[in-house]
């Protein structure tokens, strides 16, 4: 059985903001950082961070938007020519830091989640150089 998820300390979107929100998500940073071309792992983890965590906070629903926005990042790397990136250091201290890091990007402050997404792709290509 799985354990319930922790709980959160950030506010999800409103129903009936998801349009708007949508939109700006695509015309900022979707438009801004896709196709992803990027060349260093910094500039990659930094466009990650900001379609992630707003595309998180753009998600009305508890359950769901996390999945959804690692997919995109996954898509994102691929575009970049990474292979897909490896999410297991998610988890426990991690997982704390990863909510800390949505939370910040209230304020457009998305440094913490670049360096979880730079953690995150040093992992993957340290997966596959084996």
């Amino acid at each position: 059985m799985q354990a319930p998820p922790e709980p959160t300390t950030f506010s999800f979107a409103a129903a009936a903001q998801i349009p708007k929100l949508m939109v700006e998500l695509g015309e900022g940073p979707l438009k801004r950082h896709t196709p992803c071309h990027s060349t260093s792992t910094e500039t990659l983890a930094a466009a990650l961070a900001e379609v992630h965590v707003e595309l998180v906070l753009s998600h009305p629903f508890r359950e769901g938007n996390g999945r959804v926005a690692r997919l995109l990042a996954v898509l994102m790397a691929l575009q970049a020519g990474l292979p897909a990136l490896y999410y297991d250091n998610l988890t426990g201290r991690k997982r704390q830091q990863y909510f800390a890091a949505v939370r910040a990007g209230m304020d457009r402050n998305y440094e913490s989640m670049a360096n979880l997404f730079s953690a995150v792709i040093e992992r993957t290509l340290q997966i596959h150089e084996k």
